[in-house]
């Protein structure tokens, strides 16, 4: 049987090219499974911050009351640009730096981006490596920070176990005193005594190099072949800590004193709703435990088919990554609760949050349980896989963005560009692992992805919505997933949520602390150098418009109109999803009516098809009205 032959006049100069324009995209590889997209943003927002951080600051801001403003700016904040991030990868199939064609003044936004993004991989798998250094310190019949005694320990070291053991009636004054867990945690594992402060790092910890090492060697081999690899670890990564989870939280209701816990975390304070702080906080949640800004998404997004419906995606990724945040604070604190009653002390004063909780007070409630490794190994288990997909994300991002950048030369090449990637990262964390490594992590938490993602997020938010235009990025969702966004949308990406964005700015700026861990300040010129790390990600911005205008030819604000407009191969990056006004940007198009052209070649027309005549008939019937 011979094939149908166009006629020539049907046919777009860019069609006698073969598959030239689609070898490209199938080169960089897409989602092998269904759910691969799904599991791997799941895995990705649901990280180590829904477990350490969500629920201190739910009993700092009200309880349960937290939760009304919390529910607030996930619907302003945190589902809006979590849509704009899906959106943008989805429809273009471009990494943080290649997406820029939608307007290459603003590509600095992504070299930002990638700077924020590497500056956390560097520190965040230094958690990783601690939670490996405890994990396997929990594979022993007794918990070595069970008790005092050990070389590492001081004199102020109280023993729980003591206490208990005593039957004293007499309350015993615990003011100077450490626990053991904590002890161990400063003394042995960060050996901190070795250092005195930031300036002097003192020795390399070769067990937590090791530990760093095997943390970049796990995360290495899980992302060697891209999103292929990485998606199916996802389906254990992202799921298992569910189960850990449910069982913790079972565990932990049926202990004695779990209901005190329970009660100090969602007793609701209303008066707490008053305070703008109380809201400032539910906005920072939402927007470091979605991971917006971060290029994660995006990037994910990017890999998945042109008509992936991304918009019931999103609600999924959300809600759920509330859901967990809400659960992981009953398995926290009814644990907690359990451990004031056995220490005879209030829960706000066993309640910490980040590090100190998932090294210090947690173990130390582990030890009162029978059983006490499992419970402690399944502990640090689940936070193991909690961070590691959301370190897998990290790597994809910077992998991504620098491949799709020289697809040519780096595509082909990408398991040894990942390794290089991986190698260097690692060497540039090795500080982390000396006796002073805790003040450089603590330094990194608080600068590197601080007001700098945040003006990266309402860069982002502002170039879409005014420079790119509502309407046009409106017209590429309805062609890309047969509807149009609704006015909530387009409220919340308009005015809402860069205006929410800018007042946290705002309010991180005026409320500026320095640094500290524990009682230790942090110097002037540590302080200097974590702002210039947030700044520097902010200057990528002006400097990348430098480059743009110095590439287009004109006057000044011939440039700078140039440049800010969309590249002529902006769109989506198969042919065949090109329909509308994308047709007449393919290379050498020379037809009137593309879409008649694109419908002649691929046979037809689809749902899709008719959204892009659709599109086409709105521009005209604009075009017409403007004239």
């Amino acid at each position: 049987l011979t094939q149908p032959v166009t006629p020539d006049l049907l046919v777009s100069p860019s069609s006698q090219d073969g598959d030239l324009g689609s070898e490209c995209p199938e080169d960089r590889g897409n989602w092998t499974g269904r759910l691969d997209f799904l599991l791997s943003c799941i895995g990705y927002c649901v990280g180590l911050g829904n477990v350490w951080r969500f629920p201190y600051r739910a009993y700092t801001n009200g309880g349960g009351a937290f939760l009304v403003p919390y529910f607030i700016m996930l619907a302003i904040c945190g589902i809006p640009i979590f849509f704009m991030e899906l959106s943008l990868g989805q429809f273009s199939s471009l990494g943080p730096l290649a997406v820029w064609k939608i307007s290459p003044l603003f590509k600095g936004v992504g070299m930002g981006t990638i700077l924020i993004v590497s500056l956390v991989a560097i520190y965040y798998n230094m958690i990783i490596a601690y939670v490996l250094f405890y994990l396997f310190a929990s594979l022993t019949s007794d918990l070595p920070w069970q008790h005092c005694g050990n070389w590492w320990n001081t004199d102020l070291c109280l023993d729980h176990h003591v206490i208990k053991a005593g039957n004293t009636t007499f309350p015993i004054n615990t003011t100077n005193t450490v626990g053991p867990s904590e002890e161990y945690w400063s003394r042995y594992v960060l050996h901190i005594q070795g250092s005195s402060g930031i300036g002097d790092p003192g020795r390399i910890r070769w067990n937590l190099c090791l530990c760093l090492l095997l943390s970049w060697t796990i995360v290495y081999l899980c992302i060697l072949k891209g999103v292929k690899s990485s998606g199916k670890v996802v389906y254990f990564t992202a799921t298992f800590p569910y189960l850990i989870l449910v069982m913790l939280l079972i565990r932990g209701v049926t202990l004695e004193g779990a209901w005190k816990g329970i009660r100090f975390y969602l007793t609701p304070q209303f008066d707490h709703l008053l305070s703008s702080k109380v809201w400032i906080e539910a906005a920072l949640q939402i927007f470091y435990s979605l991971g917006v800004g971060f290029g994660g998404l995006l990037t994910f997004a990017s890999y998945n088919t042109f008509h992936q419906n991304i918009y019931r995606d999103t609600f999924i990724v959300t809600l759920g990554n509330a859901i967990t945040s809400i659960l992981a604070g009953f398995a926290i604190f009814s644990v907690l609760g359990y451990m004031s009653q056995e220490l005879g002390v209030p829960v706000n004063q066993v309640a910490k949050a980040g590090p100190g909780l998932a090294f210090v007070v947690y173990p130390q409630a582990m030890t009162m349980l029978p059983l006490s490794p499992f419970w402690s190994f399944l502990f640090f288990f689940m936070l193991l896989t909690l961070g590691l997909d959301s370190q897998f994300a990290f790597m994809e991002t910077i992998v991504t963005a620098v491949t799709d950048e020289f697809p040519y030369y780096l595509r082909p090449k990408k398991a040894l560009f990942s390794a290089v990637i991986c190698i260097a990262l690692f060497l540039m964390g090795l500080i982390l692992t000396t006796e002073g490594g805790m003040y450089w992590l603590v330094l990194l938490d608080d600068y590197s992805a601080g007001f700098g993602l945040m003006v990266v997020v309402i860069t982002t938010c502002l170039v879409v919505t005014r420079v790119y235009g509502i309407k046009r990025f409106c017209r590429d969702i309805h062609m890309m997933l047969g509807f149009r966004p609704g006015p909530y949308f387009r409220a919340c990406w308009m005015v809402l949520s860069p205006v929410t964005m800018m007042a946290l700015l705002v309010y991180n700026i005026v409320k500026y602390q320095p640094s500290e861990y524990g009682s230790y300040r942090f110097p002037t010129w540590a302080e200097v150098l974590g702002i210039l790390m947030g700044v520097l990600s902010c200057l990528m911005i002006p400097l990348g418009m430098v480059v743009a205008v110095l590439r287009e030819e004109g006057t000044l604000w011939e440039r700078v109109q140039q440049a800010s407009r969309p590249t002529m191969d902006w769109g989506p990056s198969l042919e065949e999803n090109r329909t509308g006004m994308y047709v007449a940007s393919l290379a050498g198009s020379q037809s009137p009516k593309p879409l008649m052209v694109h419908m002649r070649k691929y046979g037809g027309i689809t749902s899709y098809e008719n959204t892009a005549i659709e599109v086409d008939r709105e521009m005209e019937e604009e075009e017409e009205s403007m004239m």
